[in-house]
């Protein structure tokens, strides 16, 4: 059934690897499949240290987040979940969400706020509960606020298409 959407997904924004040691997550994806890391982010508040990491370039790099926790026995526990997290590129994040939430779409505690990267974000949750029944079925799933300049490449790329 097709929707209504005030908004659209334009692509994988990210995807997020956790481990209990990520320098054996870079072993493979840095050393091995040549993925350069681009930064580091580490949140006392999020339980993190990560490695982001980038395949492909310009308006279409994926970023892969290679991550292991600050303290492996407090929550959130980014490595219990070894795909921990997949992210989405929103063309208008505060519209999604809003929408979203409508329909009854569970979405972690926090809000959007700025992430990592550097961009807004928010997060789908994994778990349903009795007042929001959708969520992502036991994945974590990021909306990304797209920025202009991708927002203007998948418009040229649609254009061309055309």
């Amino acid at each position: 059934m097709k929707m209504n959407r005030p908004f659209k997904v334009l692509g994988i924004q990210q995807i997020a690897i956790g481990g209990a040691d990520k320098t054996r997550l870079r072993k493979l994806w840095v050393d091995m499949l040549g993925l350069d890391i681009t930064g580091t982010f580490r949140s006392e508040r999020e339980n993190v240290d990560e490695d982001i990491c980038a395949m492909g370039s310009g308006a279409f790099k994926v970023e892969v987040d290679l991550m292991q926790p600050l303290d492996p026995d407090k929550k959130p526990a980014v490595h219990a979940t070894p795909l921990n997290h997949v992210g989405l590129w929103i063309d208008d994040l505060p519209k999604a969400v809003h929408w979203l939430s409508a329909q009854g779409v569970r979405f972690a505690p926090g809000g959007i706020r700025p992430g990592a990267a550097g961009f807004d974000i928010c997060f789908v949750h994994p778990k349903s509960n009795d007042e929001f029944p959708v969520c992502g079925e036991g994945v974590l799933i990021e909306l990304v606020q797209a920025p202009a300049q991708l927002l203007a490449a998948f418009d040229k790329l649609a254009a061309q298409q055309a």
